[in-house]
């Protein structure tokens, strides 16, 4: 990089600095595409089987943030926090192009407290402080077809940081409530609106111009 800045271009006679300087940007640019494009998004595992956290799944695909709250379940819901949702970058896109989860589909949830219930904009839930982190892993291979192919990982229900590795849920914990009410391949996307409209959608998923 400081080669490429520091050093005096050489450039042929006739040709403008400007197209010169374009070329070397177009340059840069290509190569940090091309490393990006090398990032994968496969689940890795330590020796004993437990699930390492992946990172950076904040820039994964958002899918939603469903909430079921304590004051709307006599004090008691299940799942009384936000659950912010998002999908891997690489099943998103397979996802677009065919309507399935492919094998290695991730989807991340962070799990959000509760916070104001009143804003400048009225009465609501707004969300409070993180509050813990999942997984959920699709590996036909790997699971077993008692949840069709599918793994929950905990990595605790606490403030920041989050456990760097877990092992797998037992089914009858989280597998069996997605077996018997989720809509489409153990994923409840009768929830999640933006999973519904790119299915299958292509180039429309992304929002450009709509779908038809």
């Amino acid at each position: 990089m400081r080669s490429i800045f520091n050093s005096r271009i050489q450039r042929p006679q006739g040709v403008s600095q400007t197209l010169v300087v374009s070329v070397i940007y177009l340059l840069l640019g290509t190569a940090v595409v091309d490393a990006d494009d090398t990032q994968q998004y496969d689940a890795e595992f330590t020796a004993t089987g437990e699930l390492v956290r992946p990172s950076g799944w904040r820039e994964w695909i958002f899918v939603g943030s469903p909430l079921t709250p304590n004051a709307q379940n006599g004090g008691e819901a299940p799942f009384p926090e936000f659950h912010t949702v998002y999908i891997d970058p690489e099943s998103w896109e397979h996802y677009k192009d065919t309507g399935e989860f492919r094998n290695g589909t991730m989807f991340a949830k962070e799990l959000t407290l509760v916070g104001d219930t009143a804003a400048t904009s009225g009465i609501g839930y707004f969300n409070g402080e993180q509050q813990g982190f999942e997984i959920a892993h699709k590996d036909t291979e790997r699971y077993s077809a008692d949840s069709d192919g599918w793994a929950y990982y905990t990595f605790g229900h606490k403030p920041e940081p989050y456990n760097d590795t877990t092992a797998a849920m037992p089914i009858a914990a989280c597998a069996a409530c997605h077996t018997a009410a989720a809509a489409e391949d153990m994923v409840f996307t009768q929830y999640y609106t933006i999973l519904r409209d790119a299915k299958a959608a292509g180039d429309d998923a992304a929002g450009i111009g709509g779908k038809e």
